[in-house]
């Protein structure tokens, strides 16, 4: 689960480092090409509302190899896109099939005891994690020597490659949900009006992410620039840094179990705050946005296991709903950073896109703190 977590969730971000070749290609805009990246978040909170609560109602493995044939289609389309446009709907479409690897989070907090949840899910976690920072250092390198095109037919490759292992190796898991469809989705606004947890989790890690997505769209844009002139190649080499903060997620994990998540949250939001300060005083040093990177990530992936460990332990027969609400959330708040951040750029450059950062992350904060002494209280 842990490696094709991190194989699949990659597709999503193959496309950042990219997006300045995407543009002189295309001959258009940086803040057009930014909503490419854009669309594949909105997607992928498509793909967790219509598509993971069926996790609760269909047979797992069927469902997943299904989802399968979407996501290698998808990269197909996007490697012949003619026009930006194409480009676009492919990536949306890319966004709306990825979503497996929430599919498989559920699964192991479903296996785990309740004492080792924290721990099972940073395992899980942390080949997400990885897959989704590595993935910048391998199209950032197969952009610069085979071109942006090159990536996404690879990445249809390794699916089918995994698509493969996964009929012959996953298990088969049976559903706990009895109702029809229609059923299923209606009983997400019930969860939704009757946990308080799941509402303050969803909106404190959607505020996150969009901070999270607000560097790693403009970094290409940044790095292009003067005074340092560097290609996708160099951008996607800071996935290899953000991946050191990604290892970090398993002990994130067995930590949660023990101490008090709530203050592990706040720590953790104030690292993403002091990230951004970082990224803002030392914009011109690249020893100050690896420290920033390695911050940021740290923070971003603890605020997430936490947020999980909380919700994944309210209802366990409703856990791919959870998981739906508490995900679609998070990347609808990623795309609204990536979105807000292109075209603060557009405007500001680096200033606006750090302006972006600490604003969604300084609320993030704000409300963690405010909700969670009302809870308390």
């Amino acid at each position: 689960m842990t490696i094709s977590a991190g194989m699949v969730v990659a597709n999503i971000y193959y496309n950042q480092p990219l997006l300045g070749e995407i543009a002189r290609t295309f001959r258009t805009t940086e803040a057009r090409v930014g909503n490419i990246a854009m669309l594949t978040q909105v997607g992928y909170a498509l793909g967790l509302v219509f598509i993971v609560p069926l996790g609760d109602m269909l047979r797992r493995k069927k469902l997943i190899l299904l989802d399968f044939v979407l996501i290698i289609f998808s990269l197909v389309l996007a490697a012949f896109s003619p026009n930006v446009y194409t480009l676009m709907a492919a990536s949306l479409l890319i966004g709306i099939s990825s979503v497996v690897p929430q599919l498989f989070v559920p699964m192991a907090a479903q296996l785990a005891k309740p004492e080792a949840r924290g721990k099972a899910l940073g395992f899980v976690m942390s080949g997400l994690l990885i897959g989704i920072l590595l993935s910048r250092t391998l199209s950032g390198f197969v952009g610069a020597h085979l071109g942006w095109r090159a990536m996404f037919l690879i990445a249809a490759g390794l699916m089918v490659l995994l698509w493969v292992a996964l009929c012959f190796m996953l298990p088969e898991v049976h559903p706990d949900f009895k109702g029809n469809y229609k059923s299923l989705m209606r009983s997400l606004g019930t969860l939704i009006r009757e946990e308080p947890v799941l509402r303050l989790a969803a909106v404190r890690g959607g505020l996150c992410f969009a901070a999270f997505g607000a560097f790693w769209t403009t970094l290409v844009f940044l790095l292009q620039a003067p005074p340092f002139g560097y290609g996708s190649e160099v951008a996607g080499a800071f996935g290899l840094v953000g991946a050191a903060g990604a290892l970090a997620a398993s002990v994130m994990g067995r930590l949660s179990d023990k101490m008090n998540i709530r203050h592990i949250i706040s720590g953790a939001i104030f690292l993403i705050i002091l990230s951004y300060l970082i990224f803002g005083i030392f914009s011109t040093s690249i020893t100050g946005l690896v420290l920033g990177v390695i911050l940021l990530d740290l923070g971003v992936q603890a605020t997430h296991i936490g947020n999980q460990t909380l919700i994944f332990s309210l209802n366990p027969q409703a856990r791919n709903r959870l998981n739906t609400v508490y995900m679609g959330t998070y990347f609808v708040g990623g795309a609204l950073g990536t979105w807000l951040a292109s075209q603060a750029w557009q405007r500001w450059h680096w200033n606006g896109a750090v302006g972006v950062g600490l604003a969604t992350s300084c609320l993030a904060l704000l409300l963690h703190l405010y909700f969670s002494r009302r809870k308390n209280a």
